[in-house]
């Protein structure tokens, strides 16, 4: 279970990037959250929202515009060489799509040994021994050690990336939509070996995804973001049945429930009115343009990140 201890605190985290001479489109826009030690904590929105770039910054993957991120003490934009490396080692990152992700003209023992190589933690036959033992731990066999990744379907490539991403023994992993190009029964094996390494290896996740039902699964906490805004945060039991915000609504409407006459009687929530434009934002809530409770307040005056709860803080001017 997590604890206390905060692990990666991401402070005013701003990324804008240069849509031309004049246009900037501010993909994250003065977002701050903690991650415990031990935790996951679930990201999810709409595509577009900002959430893959949000991970990207806090492993120091893209630079920051403006903000902090503080990962077990160390400020991750402003480490030394030396001190980079080591934070290398202990935050890794699993990516969304396993086809693209791994070099095609690698073998497996090349791609997961070459972490191992550039930390020098095992050399030789230690090294072979190491992969092999990585490759059970994730499912597969010491057979596929010299095979290339186009030898393998979707499911055992995205277990091929997670044997890399642990070869470093990490103490932190971004899971950038871990599931989104796999078949739903292959999901929930990758699911099932995440939860168990994270038991195992004592390991903290950030989980990215658009899968609310996934997230629920896999979360302690889970954080929803709208337009480069972190618009609600709490923990997963009381997102789920307590959720404050119009837009968190709307999304949790969506989740298919298995039983037919429960899926008919609920109250479906739909979106309506214009997606405003991350290049040129609007004055006050940034979802006023299709929330079904908006104000005049909430046309003029942004909303701040507010605790409204014990532990759940939300981003609305109505949620009080």
């Amino acid at each position: 279970m997590p604890g206390n201890e905060v692990l990666v605190k991401v402070k005013g985290l701003k990324k804008y990037f240069q849509a031309g001479r004049r246009r900037v489109v501010k993909a994250v826009d003065d977002v701050s959250f903690r991650i415990y030690r031990g935790e996951t904590l679930g990201l999810v929105g709409e595509s577009g929202c900002g959430k893959t770039t949000c991970g990207k910054a806090i492993l120091g993957l893209l630079s920051l515009t403006e903000g902090e991120v503080v990962f077990d003490g160390m400020k991750v934009h402003r480490l030394e060489p030396s001190e980079r490396k080591e934070f290398t080692k202990r935050a890794q990152i699993v990516y969304q799509d396993p086809y693209s992700s791994l070099n095609p003209r690698m073998t497996v023992k090349d791609i997961i040994g070459e972490g191992i190589d550039v930390h020098r933690l095992y050399r030789g036959k230690e090294q072979e021994e190491r992969v092999c033992e990585l490759l059970h731990t994730v499912g597969l066999n010491r057979e596929h050690i010299n095979r290339f990744p186009h030898e393998f379907s979707g499911g055992q490539r995205q277990r091929i990336g997670i044997a890399r991403a642990l070869a470093v023994e990490p103490d932190f992993v971004v899971c950038d939509e871990p599931m989104s190009a796999l078949d739903v029964s292959i999901q929930a094996q990758i699911t099932k070996l995440l939860l168990r390494l994270q038991r195992e290896e004592n390991l903290t996740y950030l989980f990215i995804s658009h899968n609310l039902a996934m997230v629920k699964y896999v979360s302690d906490r889970v954080g929803v973001m709208y337009l480069g805004k972190l618009v609600e945060l709490t923990t997963s039991e009381e997102l789920y049945r307590n959720p404050l915000h119009p837009y968190t609504q709307a999304l949790l409407s969506a989740i298919p429930v298995a039983d037919p006459d429960e899926e008919r009687s609920k109250e479906r929530v739909v979106m309506k009115g214009e997606i405003p434009s991350a290049i040129n934002p609007p004055a006050g809530c940034r979802f006023a343009s299709r929330c079904r409770f908006v104000t005049q307040v909430c046309r003029e005056d942004e909303p701040a990140l507010s605790e409204v709860g014990r532990e759940h803080l939300v981003a609305c001017h109505l949620a009080k």
